[in-house]
């Protein structure tokens, strides 16, 4: 009898599972990266690496993050952006004018105070008061602190002077005291010149003001200008009664655009 023949058996060809195999495994890796790059969760983004290089059974690391992706703060994400150094300026400026409105606040309260003051004490037109850029302005004219001539400050203006120094009490400001007068001559042995007279009238009423111990002497400073600084004309009486006076300037700790000037 004659011997069947074994059906030949065709080998099938399984090495197209290899390129598809990795063809799968950088499309997962594509979704992986788009995934993560849309989101700002860094823990996440390296919770989903470290699983997918799991899932290679310790192949190559496609993905190799040995630690955390640190988070970008809001300073260098605003300076990474086109314009970034101007918005930290523009910032700093905005904080800048609100400290000074503030401040510009308080100089108005006391202000309001200090004319209270003065109209229950019938001194309105021998005093005035103005909130300037460089601060709290005070004007005194010398014949509510001195006689004629002197500057010997007169009993009367003690309260006024201690009035004033209530005021400086709760912030610390810096203040000045500045004596000026009119452009007359001084006559008399005390004084050689308007420039002594003014500079003794500053210094004796700020004297009177640290009589309050509650302020600090590092704060103040004295200052003279005899003739020089005129708000009114010399040519009339009326313009150098107003010129003859003594300033104390209340000044701001912040300035207009500026930073603070403690």
């Amino acid at each position: 009898m004659a011997k069947r023949k074994k059906k030949h058996e065709e080998h099938i060809d399984e090495t197209w599972l290899i390129p598809y195999s990795d063809l799968l495994t950088l499309l997962l890796a594509l979704f992986i990266v788009l995934f993560a790059a849309s989101s700002v969760d860094a823990k996440k983004f390296s919770q989903l690496a470290a699983s997918f290089n799991v899932a290679l059974n310790g192949g190559v690391s496609v993905l190799d993050f040995p630690s955390p992706v640190e988070p970008i703060n809001s300073e260098e994400q605003s300076l990474m952006k086109p314009g970034g150094n101007e918005q930290i300026v523009d910032k700093t400026k905005y904080e800048q004018q609100m400290k000074y409105l503030q401040e510009t606040e308080k100089l108005d309260q006391l202000k309001k105070q200090l004319d209270s003051y003065l109209k229950e004490n019938n001194l309105t037109g021998k005093l005035h008061t103005k909130v300037t850029d460089e601060g709290l302005l005070i004007t005194i004219m010398d014949n509510a602190l001195f006689a004629s001539g002197s500057a010997k400050v007169k009993p009367e203006a003690r309260n006024l002077a201690f009035e004033i120094s209530k005021l400086l009490e709760p912030d610390g400001r810096r203040v000045t005291v500045s004596g000026h007068t009119d452009n007359v001559p001084i006559r008399n042995s005390r004084f050689e010149s308007n420039w002594h007279l003014s500079s003794a009238r500053a210094m004796n009423f700020m004297t009177i003001l640290l009589e309050n111990k509650k302020l600090d002497p590092s704060k103040f400073s004295a200052r003279a200008f005899g003739e020089f600084q005129p708000v009114a004309s010399n040519k009339t009486n009326d313009g150098r009664a107003t010129n003859r006076r003594v300033e104390v300037a209340i000044l701001r700790n912040f300035e207009k655009n500026s930073q603070i000037t403690k």
